[in-house]
């Protein structure tokens, strides 16, 4: 009897652990795409990255959040934690948004070049450190440099003059991140040393195509590269480079450099 009792308890227990399970797998399953993106995001010993569009996009790390070039309004940012800090590459449309910013209060820290910051309300330059090329900034236990971002083509450098804009290397706890802003190859962005992770444009006729950002990122070796910034115009139609021809010809050169495809348009996915 002794027996009986024993296994009936057995089967019990296997049974509500297998409903368990079960109930477990189907909410998972069933989970909303905005609360999986918050999951995403709440390892922090490395940046976690998550795409919005073009150059904006979200990331946490250490604890802190980012928003990078930040516009589209407040709806763009609705599923994620108000930011820590917001870094402003310069000030083309496409990466500053004046009622974007002001739509997010200013409970946060602003890194930005002159260029940018010139256009703030009083309300937002008080909380705006002022970064030229080269300068470097440490707070929230991260440092900051900021890295020249300009085009080096005769017909392309009226879009980015040197000097106005700024990408960064952005370094914590030994990691180093690097986000190229709205630039070609470099002297300095082949400068750059001990790069983790790189944040690379590509979009003609504004920065370069893919095989010029190829050159660039085998003279400095990041360990991973994700292309981002990669819609353009050609003969007045807007394109997209092609980043997996950049991803093949990176992997077919350089074993030691991981590239990562994200969805930075979801609206061009066929």
């Amino acid at each position: 009897m002794k027996t009986y009792y024993l296994s009936l308890i057995l089967i019990i227990i296997l049974s509500v652990s297998c409903t368990s399970d079960k109930k477990k797998e189907k909410q998972e399953k069933n989970q909303p795409k905005e609360q999986k993106d918050k999951e995403v995001a709440q390892s922090t010993s490395k940046p976690e990255i998550v795409p919005i569009k073009h150059g904006t996009f979200f990331m946490r790390w250490n604890n802190k959040d980012f928003y990078i070039d930040p516009i589209g309004g407040k709806n763009a940012f609705k599923k994620f934690p108000d930011p820590d800090v917001v870094m402003i590459t310069h000030s083309h449309p496409d990466h500053f948004d004046l009622e974007t910013l002001k739509a997010l209060g200013t409970k946060y820290k602003i890194i930005a070049p002159k260029a940018v910051a010139e256009k703030l309300p009083n309300s937002h330059k008080e909380i705006t450190n002022i970064m030229s090329n080269g300068d470097k900034e440490s707070f929230f236990d991260f440092s900051f440099q900021a890295i020249s971002m300009y085009n080096t083509t005769e017909s392309r450098m009226n879009y980015h003059p040197k000097g106005k804009g700024n990408g960064y290397v952005v370094a914590n706890n030994g990691f180093k991140l690097y986000i190229s802003g709205d630039t070609e190859v470099t002297p300095e962005m082949k400068e750059l040393k001990k790069i983790d992770h790189a944040l690379l444009c590509m979009n003609l006729p504004y920065t370069m195509n893919y095989k010029q950002a190829v050159e660039g990122v085998l003279s400095f070796k990041p360990k991973k590269v994700m292309p981002y910034h990669y819609r353009g115009k050609k003969d007045g139609k807007t394109y997209f480079e092609n980043v997996k021809a950049f991803k093949r010809t990176i992997e077919k050169k350089s074993k030691d450099i991981e590239v990562q495809l994200m969805e930075w348009y979801p609206e061009a996915k066929s």
